[in-house]
């Protein structure tokens, strides 16, 4: 109904609101005109955010928890132009970005967020301040985007190794990066003899360098 929209419009913020559903569009056009041609109709998984917004955006919403996983990797894929990000999850989902190396929810949202941005897990929400009560406990969080984006590494083998790993998280990497060849030397290098969750992304970026170098020699 435009809750967070109206909160953010009383603030004066340049505020463009995203709609997928037709009838939510009309709705928001009666009830907030102020939006004006700033209503988009359109699915924010498949838009241009970069052509579509050519200034640097904030991201703020409440999101459907079934694509919220989505949203955060769209917004991780164009980091150079969002350096802010607020959002409401799934308790478990938010939790789980912001955990750190050495725990159980640290996987794959954990490492690629925390490779690009600072997050910082802001308060917990009720599940009966909603009407009607969902059955997950939901939460907010932030991300700013660190200074220095860019890895010190092949990007998108960075990517798939991180994917990779995590598939298996109960293997050590020597077992769960068997897909990438590795040599019997890389193999011994002690840091494939550990788990994908005891590893922070520094760790990630060297394992990525050894592993595209170790494919350059061979």
């Amino acid at each position: 109904m435009g809750v967070l929209t109206q909160c953010l419009l009383q603030k004066d913020y340049n505020v463009h609101a995203i709609e997928v559903d037709q009838e939510s569009i009309d709705y928001l056009q009666n009830k907030y005109p102020k939006l004006n041609s700033n209503l988009v109709f359109g699915d924010f998984l498949k838009s241009d955010l970069v052509n579509q917004f050519p200034s640097p955006l904030a991201i703020i919403g409440n999101f459907p928890y079934n694509i919220s996983s989505q949203i955060l990797f769209k917004t991780i894929k164009n980091r150079e132009h969002i350096p802010e990000f607020v959002g409401m999850f799934q308790r478990e989902v938010a939790e789980r970005i912001c955990k750190p190396p050495g725990s159980k929810a640290y996987g794959i949202l954990s490492v690629l967020t925390q490779s690009f941005y600072e997050t910082e897990y802001l308060f917990n929400v009720n599940r009966f301040v909603f009407n009607p009560p969902p059955k997950v406990a939901s939460a907010v969080l932030r991300l700013r985007r660190k200074e220095n984006i860019k890895l010190d590494c092949d990007e998108s083998l960075y990517f798939r190794v991180v994917k990779t790993a995590f598939q298996q998280r109960r293997k050590t990497l020597r077992n769960s990066l068997k897909t990438f060849s590795l040599t019997t030397n890389l193999k011994e290098d002690t840091i494939f003899g550990q788990r994908p969750e005891q590893l922070g992304v520094s760790d990630f970026v060297r394992i990525t360098n050894l592993i595209a170098h170790d494919s350059f020699s061979t």
